[in-house]
């Protein structure tokens, strides 16, 4: 977010806490702003009410997140309701036999993992109303057109454009509200907002076994029924979210001048953010990027731990089926699942929140789903009430990772141009697990899935062994730079100094 030079002068010192005394070595002086908010004449230079600081709050939330949580179910179901239409009559119309369905999955993720960090790159120069709004009418249509596709081949190419603009929503959504919240109150509205694949997958559900009693109205079968609607609903919303949608802080119109002041001086407030900055995209910036081992371990882990929710909206519809249920039955068991998952991750993300801290949270979700793992891996022996109930395990830890790795990366690269490419960067890593989870759930291990379960499991616990070595070599980071070992980083030219963004010495990790 940018600020004026007037204001950036921030540092700890607006906290009463003092400089580094090595911050004007052959420097130039970092000094206290004394900007006080203006209509808040209780407040000293530097803070802002707390009153006003809550009302700005609930502001931001009631403009920010409301219309980004709709565009991301839609997203998710537009990704997912493939797993619906396959048990409603696709499977036998379009001879999705053998391996094809995985490859129609698998296609998807090719274009999403190539175009996200590029795309996001180019998001940070355009205004989010027409551009998010734009790439959902792009899938929308898609989406409508695979209600009509005739050959398998036909669905694979559809799945492929379909990837291809879906895949700047999740890092740009990403990188834009993190630019409104402090570190600490980010992981609650990023697990709430996390909540739209939850009700994706449990409406996806809902509607299938809805759209199934259309199935020969006019001709045309229930399993297209459910790309036909959800792609017209999803068109309309795209029209009336490009009015809705937030602009970047310094330019939306939903604050007024004195909030957009309240902002910014709360923002340079967490993180020592008014020095810690990356405002412009040079050699230098590229450098401290591509070389920042916790960009890295941050997507590592974000790959590992997402690899449960992409196995269960795919699959999970099948795997109950296979449980001994009808199809319309597996639909509507799918809902409870999602429900509990709801309700755990975002209870998590208040925990995280409120005790500031994201490492431990990872490894309780990986220890919940191992457990599910577990069971179904030896579920030959296993009534179908204790497969649900491992399922239900499987589902609970595997999405209560998601969001926090998110956020937890999110919270420790500070720029504007590192954290556009660190969101995007962690998002098309995450989505290598797709490919996996597309493939490893083969038709001829049903209703066993071993190759899946073991390939899932792994996989969860590379996720968390990337959480612990990311929480290691920050948890080092801090230690050193709160002993002053980081401090000859100020001593570099001071084009470098002011753009630095996390190297920073005065930055500290969340851990």
């Amino acid at each position: 977010m940018s600020s004026n030079a007037s204001d950036e002068r921030l540092t700890h010192e607006a906290k009463g806490k003092p400089a580094s005394p090595n911050m004007a070595k052959g420097k130039e002086t970092y000094t206290p702003s004394t900007v006080a908010v203006t209509g808040l004449p209780d407040s000293p230079p530097g803070m802002i009410d707390a009153h006003a600081e809550r009302r700005l709050l609930r502001k931001i939330d009631l403009h920010v997140w409301p219309i980004l949580f709709i565009i991301y179910m839609m997203s998710f179901l537009d990704r997912i309701n493939i797993s619906n239409a396959r048990i409603q009559g696709m499977t036998q119309e379009l001879d999705l036999y053998g391996n094809r369905f995985n490859i129609a999955l698998f296609v998807y993720f090719v274009p999403y993992i190539i175009f996200e960090i590029p795309s996001n790159m180019i998001f940070r120069k355009t205004k989010p109303e027409y551009y998010l709004s734009s790439l959902m009418l792009c899938w929308a249509i898609i989406n409508m057109c695979m209600g009509f596709v005739t050959t398998y081949q036909g669905l694979v190419v559809l799945r492929f454009f379909l990837g291809t603009f879906e895949a700047g929503i999740l890092p740009a959504i990403i990188y834009l509200t993190s630019t409104y919240y402090k570190r600490h109150e980010f992981q609650t509205r990023m697990s709430f907002f996390f909540c739209s694949t939850v009700i994706g997958g449990a409406f996806g559900g809902l509607l299938a076994y809805a759209i199934a009693s259309l199935d020969g109205r006019h001709g045309i079968a229930g399993w297209r029924w459910i790309f036909i609607v959800e792609g017209a609903v999803t068109a309309a919303i795209a029209m009336i979210a490009f009015f809705l949608i937030v602009d970047w802080p310094e330019q939306c119109r939903f604050l007024t001048p004195e909030e957009k002041k309240q902002l910014e001086l709360r923002l340079a407030d967490d993180g020592a953010g008014a020095v810690a900055r990356m405002d412009m995209l040079n050699a230098y910036a590229y450098r401290r990027i591509l070389t920042d081992w916790k960009v890295w371990l941050g997507a590592l882990t974000y790959m590992g731990v997402g690899i449960t929710g992409y196995a269960t909206t795919f699959f999970m519809p099948t795997i109950l089926s296979e449980f001994g249920w009808t199809a319309r039955a597996a639909q509507v068991h799918t809902i409870p699942v999602y429900a509990v998952s709801a309700v755990g991750m975002v209870s998590v993300a208040y925990l995280s929140d409120h005790y500031k801290h994201r490492f431990s949270f990872i490894i309780l979700g990986c220890c919940i789903a191992t457990i599910g793992y577990g069971m179904l891996l030896g579920q030959a022996h296993l009534s179908s009430d204790a497969k649900y109930a491992a399922v239900f395990l499987v589902s609970l830890g595997g999405f209560i990772c998601p969001p926090i790795a998110l956020a937890w990366l999110s919270n420790n690269v500070s720029g504007n141009w590192k954290r556009s490419f660190a969101s995007a960067a962690q998002v098309a890593f995450g989505n290598i697990t797709g490919i996996v989870a597309a493939l490893v759930y083969r038709q001829d291990e049903a209703p066993h899935y071993p190759t899946g379960y073991g390939t899932s499991l792994a996989l969860m616990w590379v996720g968390g062994i990337a959480a612990l070595l990311l929480f290691t070599g920050m948890l080092i980071e801090n230690r050193m730079r709160d002993a002053g070992k980081r401090d000859a980083r100020l001593n570099r030219p001071k084009e470098e100094v002011d753009n630095m963004g996390d190297y920073h010495p005065s930055f500290r990790f969340t851990l």
